[in-house]
């Protein structure tokens, strides 16, 4: 059974840089679609950013330019570079591949 394992949270300030890393259990981000989402206190999931193929991604407005998603196939694992973190950014934040959700981990923006 495939499973996700996120790290690289943690608190920063506004205007800092934070890298999550999702690490998986099997050979499952070489070329398929994998994704990044967030869950902020009492809001709802919101995607944030997607990788496919060989280079393809996509992001939210919410993230766009500041976020990258990224991978290590050989590592079978799953990146997302965060610069220029706002206090809005702060959130539970999931890897996702097909039906599988790792259990999450926290990034909290603050002074």
């Amino acid at each position: 059974q495939v499973q996700l394992v996120e790290s690289g949270g943690g608190l920063v300030q506004p205007g800092g840089s934070l890298r999550l890393s999702c690490a998986a259990s099997g050979s499952i981000f070489s070329t398929g679609v994998v994704d990044w989402y967030r869950q902020a206190p009492g809001e709802q999931l919101e995607w944030g950013a997607v990788i496919s193929g060989v280079s393809y991604t996509a992001y939210s407005v919410d993230v766009k330019v500041r976020f990258t998603i990224s991978r290590d196939s050989a590592k079978n694992t799953l990146y997302l570079q965060m610069n220029s973190l706002k206090p809005e950014d702060t959130a539970v934040y999931y890897c996702h591949q097909d039906t599988t959700w790792g259990r999450g981990i926290q990034v909290t923006v603050s002074s």
